[in-house]
């Protein structure tokens, strides 16, 4: 099991990326990844949706992928299916990280326990507040004057994990859910690269069970105050 994924000797990190749909996080990471900004290796790419645009960016870029989202007789593939098919997969990729970045299925806690190398999440809110679904629209509800978007640690407990790092921005009167969402989207574009980078150089260091093990580092979450 890793201590940290601290890379040496210029290792690549290797990346498994877990995906539900346009998969444009996912296209942000490749375009780093092909103009060497990144340290990284995007290993293989699994979506529980056959129609999910992401798999149409990975295809496009010569990275393996594997769709698991129905069995043989039609039906959608269960959870435990799909962790079972998933678990195997990544033991074959066997990635040093695996971002989940717009996956939309919630994972069991003994999956999240089996694997082991550490799991973040990408989720549109500023946790720990608005966990869940339908974050933009709660936010401007609840009048928010700031919103954004955590990069998080996959535990048991949904969007619960540590967080590492946060986007801001202001909530403006004119805005609706739809138009902070573009807003936030393009935070995410910023936000989970540079979490990458700060992971693979070791700035921020994880041991297999996705705890932080820095000891000089700002408490987390980092944050990124953008406009």
């Amino acid at each position: 099991m890793l201590d940290s994924l601290t890379k040496v000797n210029n290792k690549l990190l290797r990346i498994a990326v877990l995906v539900s749909g346009n998969g444009s996080n996912l296209q942000i990471l490749i375009n780093a990844m092909q103009a060497g900004a990144l340290p990284i290796e995007i290993v293989g790419v699994i979506s529980n949706r056959e129609d999910a645009y992401a798999l149409t960016r990975a295809k496009d870029a010569d990275i393996p992928v594997a769709v698991l989202s129905h069995v043989a007789s039609g039906k959608r593939m269960g959870i435990k299916t799909f962790e079972t098919h998933a678990s195997t997969q990544l033991s074959a990729w066997q990635p040093d990280l695996i971002v989940l970045a717009g996956f939309m299925r919630v994972l069991s806690a003994g999956f999240i326990d089996s694997i082991p190398v550490p799991m973040i999440n990408l989720h549109p809110a500023l946790l720990p507040h608005y966990k869940g679904l339908d974050t933009h629209q709660r936010a401007i509800q609840a009048g928010e004057r700031h919103h954004g978007c955590s990069i998080h640690v996959v535990t048991a407990e949904l969007d619960a994990g540590a967080v590492l790092t946060q986007a801001l921005l202001e909530v403006y009167q004119k805005d609706t859910a739809d138009s902070l969402q573009a807003r936030v989207q393009k935070l995410e574009h910023q936000l989970l690269p540079w979490t990458i980078l700060l992971l693979a150089k070791g700035v921020i260091n994880l041991n297999s069970q996705g705890k932080e093990t820095f000891s000089m580092l700002p408490t987390l979450p980092l944050k990124l105050y953008l406009s």
